[in-house]
């Protein structure tokens, strides 16, 4: 291991070069340039052998992703926001073609107004596009995910293309100590890709993503969905695999264990918080304060959200009096993304947890201790709406 002070991105950037993909396709989008920046650096100074491709769009950087990926190549990009949205169409399409293609998501709010600093509604605006999402809270678990995201993406039993979502500024542009891996060890984890299914070749005349008639297409969405789903199962495999072979070695830059969830502080807590983000480094010193004062309180951190972890959170939330939901995206009209997730999985429940939905961080906004503490005493005092806004 190797220890580095670096930021987020180029600690994204590091992991993307260990991971050997044959094709990058760039195009700049604050605050997701630094990580193809980088890359094309470790490009032009012969540290990788990959095609790095500038395209001329969002839309066209994922859509050289596709046509690599069909070719049976290990693929990668990289952006945010409105540039996410641009290739909305396209993510669609290499979900449904199967198509293992990894991506980095720098979280950053959509306009109008333009806004260029962090919340979440770019990734969760895109959470049915058929891709696999996980969130990370450091730059060392930026590091992690994504070398963690290739296996899990060109896993056999999976096909399916993931993108590793981090919050823009607060995260992307941080520095903090980062353990690199040597290459052999990044080897012995992540081995070359070996296509299963996708192979166009001129030799070999192949038609991908052909046209669904009624009476095939829904049998076929339903082996995506399929899919997903049991990609839970080979996540968490992944994950095991990853804990053993790449122990801790900076204290609180990662979970003791990948799990799908990260449980802080949970041991006889009465009141939990739920959040996915940097934003829980923030509330993992609240609770600390809090747990001081006697208070009963603990964070239950997502890392996967897509597929949705239900068991599992089902599992940890079992007994918990009340919880409090913080997110940093809005469904207009409608409660919460997250909230709705989390209020599904106790639908059928006798025993269930009081729920509350905090909207937060939005646009950039700061989240506070203050404001930690003051979701906490509404939560436990059961005080204000349902759904409330914390500015």
């Amino acid at each position: 291991m190797t220890k580095k002070i670096m930021e987020a991105s180029h600690a994204i950037a590091e992991a993307v070069k260990m991971a050997k993909p044959a094709v990058i396709a760039a195009y700049p989008i604050t605050p997701q340039t630094h990580i193809v920046e980088k890359l094309s650096e470790f490009v032009a100074d012969g540290e990788t052998e990959a095609e790095y491709i500038r395209v001329e769009s969002e839309f066209g950087a994922i859509s050289a992703c596709l046509g690599a990926s069909a070719t049976g190549v290990r693929s990668y990009t990289a952006t945010c926001s409105q540039g996410l949205a641009l290739m909305n169409e396209v993510l669609f399409i290499v979900s449904g073609m199967r198509l293992p293609v990894c991506m980095t998501v720098v979280n950053r709010a959509l306009s109008a107004p333009i806004n260029i600093w962090n919340d979440q509604q770019d990734s969760i605006s895109a959470r049915d596009v058929g891709w696999i999402q996980m969130y990370a809270e450091t730059s060392q678990e930026c590091y992690d995910l994504t070398l963690m995201q290739f296996k899990i993406s060109e896993d056999h039993r999976v096909l399916t293309p993931s993108m590793v979502c981090l919050d823009g500024f607060t995260l992307s542009h941080v520095y903090e100590p980062v353990d690199i891996p040597s290459q052999k060890k990044v080897d012995e984890f992540l081995p070359d890709y070996v296509p299963y299914h996708a192979i166009l070749d001129p030799e070999q005349p192949l038609t991908l993503g052909p046209i669904g008639f009624p009476s095939e297409y829904m049998e076929l969405r339903k082996s995506q969905v399929d899919a997903i789903e049991n990609s839970i199962k080979v996540i968490e495999q992944v994950y095991k695999e990853f804990n053993e072979s790449f122990p801790v070695q900076i204290k609180d830059s990662r979970p003791e264990e990948y799990l799908h969830v990260e449980e802080y502080r949970m041991e006889g807590a009465d009141i939990v918080l739920i959040a996915m983000g940097s934003v829980c480094g923030t509330i993992k010193v609240v609770v600390d304060k809090l747990r001081e004062k006697g208070e009963k309180v603990g964070l239950l951190k997502l890392i996967t959200y897509r597929p949705f972890p239900r068991e599992t959170i089902k599992k940890a939330l079992k007994g918990i009096k009340k919880v409090a939901v913080l997110e940093k995206a809005v469904s207009p009209g409608g409660d919460g993304p997250m909230y709705c997730e989390i209020s599904s999985i106790f639908y059928d429940e006798k025993e269930k947890p009081g729920l509350r939905n905090f909207i937060i961080g939005l646009g950039g906004r700061d989240v506070t201790f203050d404001r930690i503490r003051k979701i906490y005493s509404m939560t436990k005092g059961d005080k204000g709406e349902k759904q409330e806004w914390v500015f």
